[in-house]
């Protein structure tokens, strides 16, 4: 994937509702199962892992909730979602909607069990697309450092962001790198770096934003080699941390 495309009409709205899903229906489901709640990129969209002795799989594709097992009798479950209640996908998947649920201090709010399901299929599948988008450009930053020592690559569901953190230089300073698809801060997607002290050395007209430096999807765009702007981006934040 090398160009990026025109968001969609309410992009954010339909971000936010992806956001949601997959903190109260995609994280719950795995959290229940193994304690964990990271997810990954999957086709359309994104989703859980495997896990389990059915190597059950809980994603969304587009705006269409996929429940998969595996093994010598593997099935697919399909709900569409949009007009469904948040309390019909939570049934769908045998969840409970319990208010106690936590991804970390920033978890999205969890609605009523009414709350009725308004999302595009398209704009739900540009999230996806962009979490690819961002683990083609984090791969490509990490094999191109020496030693930087990346914790696992998943989508967190506190701040809905792909990232890792990793050492900037051999046993140097360590950053937040990876890409949100939009949130308080900027609505549409963008990647970041996040210095994790409080030091923002060499050029000042890079760090740019609260945490540390971001880059925006319409910049990446108008660069006309977005992957390639990207990594320079990302490169840029770690080389300047390294040489403190």
């Amino acid at each position: 994937m090398t160009d990026l495309w025109d968001l969609a009409p309410d992009y954010a709205h339909h971000a936010a509702t992806v956001r949601t899903l997959a903190t109260h229906l995609l994280a719950r489901a795995r959290f229940r199962a193994t304690g964990r709640f990271g997810l990954r990129p999957t086709p359309g969209g994104l989703g859980t892992g495997r896990f389990g002795d059915d190597h059950r799989q809980v994603r969304l594709s587009g705006a269409v909730l996929v429940d998969e097992t595996g093994g010598a009798a593997p099935t697919t479950r399909l709900l569409p979602l949009a007009g469904r209640t948040l309390g019909e996908a939570a049934e769908f998947l045998s969840l409970d909607l319990d208010p106690d649920f936590s991804v970390g201090a920033d978890t999205a709010a969890l609605p009523g069990a009414g709350w009725v399901v308004d999302l595009d299929d398209g704009a739900a599948r540009q999230v996806g697309d962009w979490y690819r988008f961002c683990d083609q450009v984090l791969l490509q930053l990490i094999v191109g450092m020496d030693r930087p020592a990346p914790s696992g690559l998943q989508v967190w569901p506190e701040h809905f962001d792909l990232g890792t953190d990793l050492d900037c230089a051999p046993g140097g300073p360590r950053a937040n790198v990876g890409g949100s698809p939009g949130d308080d801060y900027l609505p549409e997607p963008y990647l970041y770096v996040g210095p994790h002290g409080p030091g923002r050395p060499g050029d000042p007209g890079y760090w740019n934003a609260p945490f540390g430096a971001a880059l925006s999807f319409g910049e990446l765009r108008s660069s006309g080699q977005p992957v390639e702007a990207a990594v320079a981006f990302l490169r840029r934040g770690t080389q300047l941390l390294a040489e403190g």
